[in-house]
């Protein structure tokens, strides 16, 4: 079982002891507290409702602590880090090569215009996502919600590693519909084989996307309270 698993089954044990032992100790006290104060009819009641209330937290805890919500607990788990980008993923899909282009600078022309920058990077990317992509690593930089892809003086920085060309792009999705985001007309790969950058797109039907492996920075996200102040 995962570490992950453990600590949830831990958890959720742990609760439902808590649970528990309030029930028990409601069930015991209803009479001494209100016993002057309600009929005993309405008493009974509370008392058999309580008593229904404890005995399903019970069996609850019975079924975690026999392994029974175990698997449901993992598989949970397991989805929630993929859809973060934290396992490593397969499927069909696209690789992606970029080069630096070859072709000769011009006498008072920008030799700039010749080499790949993050923001053609960027286009790739997001004509990738647009057309569906399910996930996404550049030199097996797994790209995440807070994943940044920006110029670093004459190369690219990737989650915050330093990275020249060629940049190898691995996209998995349907490999057709990715093809078509990049290749169409007035799209991110004419515009970019106009100034000789050489892009070539390669269709797989089995490939691994790694996990991200670098660190998140979490100084000012706070979870927002069930029936809290949202503002």
């Amino acid at each position: 079982m995962l570490k992950q698993g453990r600590w949830a089954i831990a958890a959720v044990s742990m609760l439902l002891g808590i649970m528990l032992v309030g029930q028990y100790k409601m069930t015991q006290s209803i009479a001494d507290s209100n016993i002057h104060l309600q009929r005993t009819g309405d008493l009974a009641r509370e008392l058999t409702a309580a008593e229904k209330e404890r005995d399903e937290l019970r069996q609850q805890l019975e079924k975690i602590q026999k392994g029974d919500a175990s698997a449901s607990l993992v598989k949970d788990i397991n989805l929630l880090k993929q859809r973060a980008g934290l396992t490593d993923v397969s499927g069909p899909g696209v690789i992606i090569t970029i080069n630096d282009s070859k072709i000769p600078v011009k006498d008072n022309e920008n030799p700039n215009l010749y080499l790949i920058h993050d923001e053609d990077l960027l286009r790739v990317l997001n004509e990738l996502r647009a057309g569906g992509a399910e996930a996404i690593a550049v030199n097996d930089q797994r790209l995440t919600g807070t994943s940044e892809v920006r110029c670093a003086g004459p190369t690219v920085m990737v989650n915050g590693k330093v990275f020249g060309p060629p940049f190898v792009i691995k996209a998995i999705g349907d490999p057709k519909t990715l093809s078509a985001a990049l290749t169409m007309r007035g799209g991110v790969v004419e515009s970019l084989k106009y100034w000789g950058i050489e892009l070539k797109i390669q269709e797989v039907n089995q490939m691994v996307v790694p996990a991200f492996n670098g660190t998140f920075k979490e100084e000012h996200l706070q979870a927002v309270k069930q029936g809290g102040d949202k503002k």
